[in-house]
């Protein structure tokens, strides 16, 4: 959860919903001992780490896996165009 902010230091969202989904989420915060805002930026700021999480991770079998590892303790000889590329820098 992000650190608790001032009033200096903070951005608003507004949402427009349904009658039944703003009720909903009402009763979800009391149950919770929430208030509606704490509630919403809780959970939206959780499925964005989730979601954000799974983009950023790369996943290999465990032959790719090996082969990245082989690759990375032995790796090829560079080329003529690698050399010349590096030589730009």
């Amino acid at each position: 959860m992000p650190a608790v902010t001032t009033s200096s230091d903070s951005a608003r969202i507004n949402l427009r919903t349904s009658p039944e989904a703003k009720a909903l989420i009402e009763r979800a915060a009391a149950i919770m001992g929430s208030t509606v805002s704490s509630f919403m930026l809780q959970n939206a700021y959780e499925a964005a780490r989730r979601i954000v999480a799974d983009e950023d991770t790369l996943m290999l079998s465990q032959q790719a896996f090996e082969a990245f590892v082989a690759t990375c303790e032995n790796p090829p000889e560079p080329t003529d165009a690698l050399r010349k590329l590096m030589a730009l820098r």
